[in-house]
């Protein structure tokens, strides 16, 4: 069973700084790519950044240059640096990996930036 458990939401003041962990459980976490969504209340989930197993980053255009995906194979952990945040940045983001044509998705992290 594959587990996804975000951490690292809270509430930031604009232009402040935060970094969300995915720790990631169940199968061999460098064999997979793995990607962090985020959803606004009322709105369908959208792509925030994505990572393949070789390290390959691919970002939405509105968070490239602000956010930065990376991976720690050795700790079964993604990440997602965020800097420059506003406020409509303020939503739940989550981990996902697509394995064997099944999607898994973490709980979800609140991120609140305020004005």
């Amino acid at each position: 069973q594959v587990q996804l458990v975000e951490s690292g939401g809270g509430v930031v003041q604009t232009g402040g700084s935060l970094r969300l962990s995915c720790a990631v459980s169940g199968r061999t976490f460098s064999n997979y790519a793995m990607g962090w969504f985020r959803q606004i209340p009322g709105k369908e989930r959208e792509l925030v950044a994505t990572i393949t197993s070789g390290g390959d980053t691919y970002y939405a255009d509105s968070m490239e240059g602000r956010f930065t995906i990376s991976r720690d194979n050795a700790k079964n952990t993604v990440y997602l640096q965020m800097n420059s945040l506003k406020p409509e940045d303020t939503a739940v983001y989550y981990c996902n990996t697509f394995i064997s044509s099944t999607d898994y998705w973490g709980q979800g992290t609140q991120v609140t930036v305020s004005s």
